[in-house]
């Protein structure tokens, strides 16, 4: 299909463009901007007169559920999902049930996602086998089957010496790992952030050295091994600065943020909202205002969704026994632009655009997130000045369940096309 986009204000942060101009996509490829190319010929055409054009979003945290909890979620309503919010790439982490542990499983993963048709899906493999944090996995195999990187998810290991094996192999070789920093003991438990609402609710803390312990620990190992390490959803002032100094000092690091931890803090929370159960748990005010911060200085690489879909029935309970995560895939775009909007203007829609799509793509290295001659097309078209209210029966992911439920937000998507073929289509 030979695809002509007109009139759109085309948004790349990569190479900096922000104009209205015609995109022309042949053969899944961007072939001409502003110009169509010798004979080119459309035989579809999308007027997208008021809409923003920018490259697909990357996303680097969207659990899809399969294999192993279908209940929760399943591979075609998530990937549907991520179309209604305009991800044509994401990273998924190894936390499933068999554990992507094996080349065999991964294979299927990805086999499972391209038949949908829908996004490009980049699983992580399992650092230690059954993500038990005792044996390596076959990192080889797994890179051959498609892993982009190698991830505990949410489980620490314990084991320091077993931590230095694998961190020290994967230098060797030149993968990625990536890891939530978390103290395996500290915070054990805890179901939100340590201080003082925590404190007048009876809820369990979770203290941000729960995060900068591991944080040291990590450094330490990195040193030592030349490890390149992808950190996963820094929550804290203190592990921001950690993160600063270790740049600083040449350290090959790279962080990511929680969408959610973006515009929400503690006293969110509420009354015992479970929809506001996360991990990490949601931070102080000051936390939240160094992550805006990190986010403006370059000190946090990307945002994520953090898309982590939850039945009803492990969520219909009581704060501390809720089950963590919130459904994510379709609100990053709109919280990202909504992140921008109460800068008043010190983040440019640009820059907000840049954190979920090019940025989020080169640290994983794949090759999309950006507009350019010879690229995949995949693409996100939306409306900018159009609102939509955060409801359970307007989301389509099989989780329903959001802090974000009853908000109004800023820009909806008109149009998703992957590889240039419309896969979403409102207009």
């Amino acid at each position: 299909m030979n695809l002509h986009i007109k009139n759109g204000r085309v948004i790349d942060p990569a190479s900096g463009m922000d104009a209205v101009k015609d995109l022309f996509i042949d053969a899944g490829k961007v072939v001409g901007i502003g110009d169509a190319p010798a004979a080119f010929v459309a035989t579809q055409t999308i007027d997208a007169s008021g809409l923003v054009v920018i490259p697909g979003l990357v996303d680097l945290s969207a659990r899809l559920r399969e294999p192993g909890f279908e209940y929760k979620a399943t591979l075609e309503s998530e990937l549907q999902a991520a179309m209604r919010g305009g991800v044509t790439s994401l990273v998924c982490p190894p936390d499933t049930d068999p554990v992507l542990d094996e080349a065999g499983l991964v294979e299927m993963l990805k086999q499972r996602a391209k038949m949908q048709h829908k996004a490009n899906v980049y699983p992580l493999g399992a650092l230690t086998v059954g993500l038990q944090g005792q044996n390596l996995t076959e990192m080889a195999a797994l890179t051959a089957a498609g892993c982009v990187g190698f991830s505990q998810a949410e489980e620490p290991i314990v084991d320091t010496n077993v931590l230095q094996r694998a961190l020290s192999y994967a230098a060797t070789f030149g993968y990625t790992v990536w890891l939530r920093p978390q103290d395996a003991f500290v915070g054990k438990g805890g179901v939100a952030h340590s201080g003082p609402l925590a404190s007048r609710l009876g809820l369990s803390g979770v203290p941000v050295m729960a995060e900068t312990i591991a944080m040291h620990t990590l450094f330490e190992l990195m040193r030592a091994t030349g490890a390149k390490v992808h950190l996963c959803r820094v929550s804290s002032a203190a592990g921001l600065e950690l993160i600063r100094q270790a740049k600083k000092e040449g350290l090959v690091l790279t962080c990511d943020v929680g969408i959610h931890h973006v515009h929400l803090t503690d006293n969110d929370i509420g009354y015992f909202d479970s929809n506001a159960r996360l991990t990490p748990p949601l931070r102080s005010q000051r936390d939240r205002d160094a992550i805006l911060l990190g986010l403006a200085d370059g000190t946090i690489d990307a945002i994520c969704s953090d898309h982590t879909p939850v039945d009803d029935d492990e969520k219909a309970l009581p704060f501390a026994e809720a089950s963590a995560g919130a459904t994510g895939l379709e609100l990053l775009l709109s919280l990202a632009v909504k992140w921008a909007d109460d800068s008043r203007g010190a983040i440019s829609l640009k820059q907000a655009i840049a954190k979920i799509t090019h940025d989020p793509a080169a640290l994983v290295g794949l090759v999309g997130g950006q507009i350019k001659l010879g690229a995949a097309a995949d693409l996100c078209l939306f409306d900018p000045n159009a609102r939509w209210a955060v409801r359970a029966d307007a989301l389509v992911s099989q989780g329903k369940h959001t802090p974000f439920l009853g908000y109004e937000l800023p820009a909806v998507v008109k149009a998703t096309i992957v590889h240039g073929r419309i896969a979403y289509n409102s207009l």
